[in-house]
């Protein structure tokens, strides 16, 4: 990737982008207050905001980020705000402020009136997301919605929302606890072309490459896309053996995205083969 690094940190679902002048730290999808939703169904835990805060700060401290991006789904009530959210959110965010002041958010699907509990100096990116690196050939976004165009003239896509994680059965038929996996693939540009001008309204015709370039001056570098374990790892998520069956998100269940050569990674770093092997291995 020309001109800035990113490196899984492994063993933790985060990533680090540097270049000459900066680090970024990148997390997704805290879902601070999801204990609420277990309380209902009769489940009680303690809340994990602190466990999460002080596994950042610990990461904060090993790496020394100049800049902490967080790719959507910070809080997890939809549309509104728990009394657990209006708490912790914001002693979260000043909590990390300590340690890095730049800090910004690009919203995701459960992040619905974030900004009240947003300390002002923190900034609020729309769901199109952002692009980074020295020569702004990465681009952010959560995933349950289209990144934004310039995004699409990065050489690479990170995003989070589906929390990938690879299951099995055991001898049993029992299936296993989820491992949570970074999943790395190539997009079909054609496809992509037209899915995206379909979005706009625009129409693809013959040649969707060509009517993209024209009217709206994108031009593809051949991206490829990386999938964004959750930072909170008890949180549920798709399994990637099931992936074909159940992409969510405009970009993943566009068909652009060729899921079964996508390339799978544990957390530890362990590659696990393309999600096609893991079905063959694992079932689906």
């Amino acid at each position: 990737m020309s001109g800035s690094n990113l490196k899984f940190l492994t063993p933790d679902s985060a990533l680090l982008i540097e270049d000459d002048s900066e680090k970024t730290l990148v997390v997704s999808d805290l879902h601070i207050g999801w204990e609420i939703n277990l309380v209902e169904k009769g489940i009680h835990i303690p809340s994990q905001t602190f466990r999460l805060q002080e596994k950042l700060i610990k990461l904060i401290k090993s790496y020394m980020p100049d800049r902490i991006v967080f790719l959507g789904d910070i809080k997890q009530a939809i549309p509104k705000i728990s009394y657990e959210e209006w708490k912790s959110v914001p002693e979260f965010l000043e909590s990390i402020q300590n340690y890095v002041s730049d800090i910004s958010i690009i919203l995701g699907n459960h992040d619905g009136d974030l900004e009240p509990l947003t300390p002002p100096s923190i900034k609020i990116f729309p769901s199109g997301g952002i692009v980074l690196g020295k020569d702004n050939n990465i681009g952010l976004f959560h995933g349950h919605a289209w990144p934004s165009s310039n995004l699409l003239k990065c050489e690479v896509l990170i995003m989070g929302h589906v929390h990938p994680v690879l299951m099995f059965k055991d001898k049993l038929g029992f299936w296993t606890p989820p491992w949570q996996v970074w999943v790395k693939a190539k997009i079909d540009t054609k496809r992509l072309a037209k899915a995206y001008l379909s979005y706009l309204n625009i129409r693809a015709g013959s040649k969707p490459l060509e009517t993209l370039k024209k009217k709206l001056s994108i031009e593809f570098k051949e991206p490829k896309l990386i999938v964004m374990p959750a930072f909170n790892e008890l949180l549920g998520g798709i399994s990637v053996n099931r992936f074909n069956k159940r992409l969510i998100g405009p970009l993943l269940s566009s068909g652009s995205v060729t899921a079964n050569n996508a390339e799978l990674y544990l957390l530890d770093g362990t590659y696990m083969g393309t999600i096609k092997q893991a079905i063959e291995l694992f079932g689906s």
